[in-house]
């Protein structure tokens, strides 16, 4: 007896320990998914950084619509070395020169600028909706680790339970020492996957923080939110929605718009925009002040250069057929991805309904009828931990699989560009708008 004492000893420690492990001291409040997108939205500096950029090409859009700069010359005489005749030449000249856009040629580069910031805005869009997806992605690993973490332990304890049986056998002769040496084994298997749990919740903390743009060793609560396991969108209203809101289909139509103000600005350099000027003049002996007002005009003559004015008209409708491909390419691979997607997500969903409704409920019912047959002496115990063990792994791997369906999902909603209201009940991204 003493001799069972001294080796069982030691080895129910090591469960205890792996069956209830340390809390590990964090003062922060729970972690809402809410709450993680919108310091997310506020936070991230590569948000901050495409939001800076936009604005400056928003600051294009004037700068290529305003008139030329008005031109202002003086001169004045420093000497003279011949006789003249009173009032025969002239001592000071003031001139005032601008340049008329009758042409519409900066109307064509605002057009142009303000395409090219449409496109910027939408690459900040597409931004914002990569963070969203890769906060939900880290939460979902998150609430997954811990979930995992919770079976671990509610397995333990099941293990412990068999444990206390296989001791009561040993002690009446009724079980081997290899048994509860098998059984050591499992303590062990379990206290090497909780490790990596362990580790794998430390990494998606990490990834979360440095989304939120917090300190990478501040704490962080648990995850508190309750996340899909199941989503039901028409295919026809995910197209809809894709083809409308996508971020690469809307700057691939910035860029048509782009284009299409460039053909018109090729087309405009044809008439050339007159310059403008006024100019006083005072004599050398005259007593008022301007002696003389003259106007004038000057403009280019691009007619004499059509071959460098057709060149830029073909190359600017170049440009804008290959916009149009581009964008007919980004939509052909846009609606390719989304079938993609809805044929991962149904076999993840598969996989689930398989896991719930099969799987899970028949290694349960094998564990009940092998922990029974065990206690009556009629089942193994080697097979009793063998389907503990199955237990585990399947409803591992069944919460393994609930995480890549949320995690499709996540994915959905990022390569549609538009909130599918899959994870927040309060419409938590509808506030997400751009100002």
């Amino acid at each position: 007896m003493k001799t069972l004492s001294a080796f069982l000893c030691p080895f129910l420690l090591a469960l205890a320990a792996s069956a209830e492990p340390p809390e590990k001291p964090n003062a922060a409040p729970p972690l809402t998914l809410s709450a993680a997108t919108q310091t997310a939205l506020a936070s991230n500096r590569s948000i901050k950084e495409a939001r800076a950029r936009w604005e400056s090409m928003k600051a294009r859009v004037p700068q290529a619509e305003a008139w030329d700069d008005l031109k202002i010359s003086a001169s004045t005489r420093l000497g003279r070395f011949v006789d003249i005749a009173p009032n025969g030449f002239t001592d000071q000249m003031l001139s005032v020169e601008q340049m008329i856009p009758v042409s519409g040629k900066n109307e064509s580069r605002a057009r142009i600028a303000a395409a090219e910031a449409l496109g910027g805005l939408e690459e900040l869009r597409r931004k914002e909706t990569d963070v969203v997806m890769k906060v939900r992605t880290a939460y979902i690993r998150l609430a997954n680790g811990y979930a995992q973490l919770e079976l671990t332990r509610a397995n333990a304890s099941s293990l412990h339970q068999t444990l206390d049986i296989s001791r009561r056998k040993f002690e009446v002769g009724g079980q081997t020492q290899a048994a509860v040496l098998t059984a050591e084994n499992e303590v062990t298997r379990i206290e090497e996957n909780r490790r990596d749990l362990e580790r794998s919740i430390s990494d998606e903390e990490t990834r979360l923080k440095v989304l939120m743009n917090r300190d990478a060793f501040a704490p962080l609560g648990r995850p508190a939110s309750e996340l899909p396991n199941q989503a039901s969108v028409s295919t026809e209203r995910l197209r809809s929605l894709l083809l409308s809101n996508r971020p690469e289909l809307r700057m691939a139509q910035a860029n048509i718009a782009a284009a299409k103000a460039k053909v018109e600005l090729a087309k405009r350099e044809w008439i050339p925009d007159p310059m403008v000027s006024v100019q006083a003049q005072r004599y050398n002996e005259a007593a008022q002040a301007v002696s003389e007002v003259g106007a004038g005009i000057s403009f280019s003559v691009p007619w004499l250069n059509g071959k460098k004015y057709r060149a830029e008209e073909r190359e600017a409708q170049t440009g804008a057929e290959a916009a149009q491909h581009a964008l007919e390419g980004a939509q052909t691979e846009a609606l390719g991805l989304l079938r993609d997607q809805l044929t991962k997500l149904e076999t993840f969903h598969h996989h689930l309904e398989l896991f719930r409704d099969r799987l899970i409920p028949t290694a349960r019912q094998t564990v009940e009828a092998n922990r029974a047959g065990y206690q009556g002496d009629k089942t193994s115990f080697l097979e009793l931990v063998t389907s503990q063990r199955s237990l585990r792994e399947v409803e591992s791997v069944r919460r393994q699989h609930l995480t890549d369906y949320q995690t499709a999902l996540a994915e959905l909603e990022a390569l549609v560009g538009a909130d599918l209201h899959l994870f927040s009940p309060d419409k938590e991204t509808s506030k997400r708008k751009t100002k």
